[in-house]
């Protein structure tokens, strides 16, 4: 065996293709019981078209991502649109990011564009700089706009006051005055046309591939003969949490089906940010564009515990995290790549791009240009010291 993948998501999945591609025997293991990591997706028992991790929309505007993946699906155009309910007494809904729509709707105006940036530019409270999530919402749209739509959100997703998340995680949603209501604005936005778990099947099909689900890396790590490894889980547990627990936030799904319902919300996404504990609804025929005489909705209880989705991005988290990150740079026949072991919060086509590229780094090897021993790696070759 040349190459041991841990995880068969987009991180493990790209490199995997493209290392068999160039002649290495690459072996996939993920310790779920299927491929796709978080964006698998499946037919629900109404025979519905589900995300089981909740909605992954893929939008990149990366050429050279799109055209990648199109080796291995069809795709449906489609522009995700989010509304949200700031009170769900009234239950009135509003454009998600923030658009003249949503600025004149909740406050009974009729502004064209220069007027809702005029109206942006009175009710902002400046800092600088902008360190943290609360700088930058206040900076953007001031402290109603921040209370109605940002704080609650931030408080349920991450389990953090907006005071307490680095800046970057409220940078990733604009704020607009026209009336543009797409969530994203990428040259490309579609969804695989047979779903995620079918381009991932076409990616991983390849004789040089072996895939092995119900794989745990520690159960097996210490009998694979191999050259290298490439590592998609958290960083922390490769390490066996030597220096502390990184922490992630995690997701509780409640899938739900209406039958007889041909549409139960008017668009893909709605945001709950102040009432509730789940913090957004998907209705997922929306996404798919599957007719069906009913509808599945998933609801998104956050949590502390589980399974990892989301790195928490604050100061104190990303200063444990570089201390892990020394000992994968120490590393020689060990790379690790994804959301998880980079500790990023990085979107799709963002994995994709990274993984493409680490692909490129190791291909003189794959090609055995620069064939090294077979061995034996142990499951944590470099040791540290808690504190």
């Amino acid at each position: 065996m040349d190459t041991l993948i841990v995880g068969a998501g987009f991180a493990g999945a790209t490199t995997a293709r493209q290392l068999a591609e160039a002649g290495d025997r690459v072996l996939v293991i993920d310790k779920r019981p299927h491929i796709a990591g978080n964006a698998y997706d499946r037919l629900d028992t109404a025979g519905v078209m589900v995300h089981e991790y909740g909605p992954h929309i893929f939008h990149t505007n990366s050429e050279y991502v799109f055209e990648y993946l199109s080796h291995y699906t069809k795709w449906r155009p489609y522009e995700h649109r989010v509304l949200a309910v700031p009170d769900a007494r009234n239950g009135r809904a509003f454009p998600m990011p923030i658009n003249r729509t949503t600025v004149n709707g909740l406050y009974g105006l009729d502004l064209d564009e220069d007027g809702v940036a005029d109206f942006l530019q009175r009710v902002r409270e400046p800092r600088e700089p902008l360190r943290t999530s609360e700088d930058v919402v206040l900076n953007s749209v001031g402290r109603d706009l921040c209370e109605k739509f940002f704080r609650g959100y931030t408080r349920k997703q991450w389990g953090l006051d907006l005071s307490e998340l680095a800046g970057g995680v409220a940078a990733r949603i604009p704020t607009r005055t026209n009336d543009d209501d797409r969530y994203f604005t990428d040259r490309f936005q579609a969804m695989p046309e047979a779903g995620y778990t079918a381009m991932f099947e076409r990616m991983l099909d390849h004789p040089n591939i072996e895939v092995r689900t119900g794989t745990a890396y520690e159960d097996v790590a210490a009998g694979i003969d191999r050259r290298r490894t490439v590592f998609s889980g958290p960083v922390d547990e490769y390490y066996g949490h030597c220096y502390g627990r990184l922490p992630y936030r995690s997701l509780r799904f409640e899938h739900e089906h209406l039958p007889r319902c041909g549409q139960y919300q008017p668009v893909g996404t709605v945001n709950y940010p102040n009432d509730h504990a789940y913090t957004r609804v998907t209705e997922f025929r929306h996404l798919t564009g599957q007719a069906h005489t009913g509808t599945s909705l998933v609801r998104e209880y956050p949590t502390a515990e589980g399974d990892p989705y989301y790195p928490i991005p604050n100061a104190d988290n990303e200063a444990l995290f570089k201390r892990y990150e020394a000992l994968a740079d120490a590393e020689s026949d060990v790379f690790f790549i994804g959301r998880l072991a980079q500790y990023r919060y990085y979107n799709m086509d963002q994995v994709v791009g990274a993984a493409l590229a680490l692909s490129r780094r190791l291909l003189p090897e794959a090609t055995g240009m620069a064939g090294s021993p077979r061995g034996r790696p142990s499951p944590s070759p470099h040791t540290c010291t808690a504190d």
